[in-house]
């Protein structure tokens, strides 16, 4: 009899071991892309300093991911400032280089370089790019409780005139985050209707009604740059300054890369004149950057927001940062997703990258463990590269 009830005891309980894994299994496919990251591998480079392994050590077929790095070169970018720069995007409001590197990019697994090309130190524009820095910045204003909730109006908080009107007052620091705020008004000489061909170049909009704040995703660059003149506000000090030592010395970046602000977007906080930042270079200026420096944020945010045993990004946050908003496309708070696989078809569901003009990525994949930073090329070799490294993986 007791042999009896401790068989059924154990089937139950093999039962209720099974039911859990099942859940999880189940639960695990639902979750943002960072929560399903590997763990932390163990390595992070140190400043000025970063390990390399063979395509054989992390797993690679070295033939294969050789033939991956020959297609990436195959494919630059037609990218010319001096002429695509106004005439895709407007008058610009800030500065531009003349020239940019060709093609380059680092390829990241377990936390180790396995394949470079190209000028990987070249501290060019990455355009867009900038926005998952400034969602990553606001990530630290929320840490420090300067923002309480994310669903909070801005209002609330800033008191600039920016948040006056009926309409703005509604708007919260997630709308912003997801691109979905509506709001209304001029910034630094541009109109967040985006309405003129001379201001915006080939991205300018028709009009349109505007819709309720969180009801209506828009990709704007005015309304990002909203964003980031309220986080200036509410941080008191310039937003460089803040990624520099709250992330970006921490990870062991250089010091050669600039966040340039536009000469016209100065406001007088304490009595300092400090320039607000612009969430990409669309009107000039912007995140100028290095594809090395760009490939240890892509480490840090792959692994959950710490780096050598610091937590530096709230994980909580890059969970909420990488789920899809309600009504745009694959996005989170200022990240691309895949979770629909309509940015990348070859790349897993849970891959999300930060993606600039140009065309230029910092993308993540939890499931390989990879970051790929590529700069500087035809935007349809994004998915042929992914096909190429992922195929190249042995192990």
């Amino acid at each position: 009899m007791k042999q009896a009830k401790a068989v059924k005891h154990a089937t139950a309980l093999s039962a209720l071991a099974g039911l859990i894994g099942l859940i999880g299994l189940i639960g695990l496919s639902a979750l943002p892309a960072i929560a399903q990251a590997q763990s932390s591998p163990g390595y992070f480079p140190a400043p000025g300093q970063w390990q390399h392994k063979t395509p054989e050590e992390l797993g690679f077929d070295a033939a294969k991911l050789r033939a991956a790095i020959e297609f990436v070169q195959a494919h630059d970018s037609g990218w010319d400032f001096a002429k695509d720069q106004q005439r895709v995007f407007g008058i610009p409001l800030g500065p531009v280089p003349a020239h940019r590197a060709a093609t380059n990019g680092v390829i990241v697994r377990h936390g180790y370089i396995v394949a470079q090309f190209g000028d990987t130190k070249a501290n060019d524009p990455v355009y867009s790019i900038a926005k998952s820095f400034l969602s990553t910045v606001c990530s630290l204003a929320v840490a420090r409780g300067l923002i309480r909730d994310v669903n909070d109006p801005v209002a609330q908080y800033i008191h600039d005139g920016g948040y006056d009107s009926a309409h703005n007052a509604k708007i919260t620091w997630k709308n912003h985050l997801q691109q979905e705020s509506e709001w209304e008004g001029v910034l630094w000489g541009k109109n967040s209707d985006f309405v003129g061909h001379e201001q915006y170049g080939e991205g300018e909009h028709t009009p349109r009604p505007i819709q309720d704040p969180g009801t209506y995703y828009e990709y704007n660059d005015v309304r990002v740059n909203r964003l980031s003149l309220s986080l200036l506000r509410l941080f008191g000090q310039p937003l460089p300054d803040v990624l520099r030592t709250n992330i970006m010395d921490p990870i062991g970046a250089t010091h050669e890369w600039r966040w340039i602000a536009y000469p016209n977007a100065t406001v007088d906080i304490g009595g300092r004149q400090i320039g607000s930042v612009p969430g990409g270079t669309r009107w000039g200026g912007g995140l100028w950057i290095n594809s090395e420096d760009l490939a240890r944020f892509g480490l840090l945010i792959l692994n959950h927001g710490r780096w050598q045993g610091r937590q530096l990004v709230s994980e909580q946050w890059l969970a909420q940062a990488t789920m899809p908003s309600a009504h745009g496309p694959d996005y989170g708070y200022l990240w691309w997703l895949n979770t629909k696989q309509k940015e990348w078809p070859s790349a897993p569901a849970s891959s999300f990258a930060a993606v600039g003009n140009g065309s230029n990525i910092v993308w993540m994949d939890p499931e390989h463990d990879l970051v790929i930073v590529y700069r500087w090329y035809d935007h349809q070799a994004m998915d042929g590269l992914t096909q190429r490294v992922l195929a190249a993986i042995a192990r």
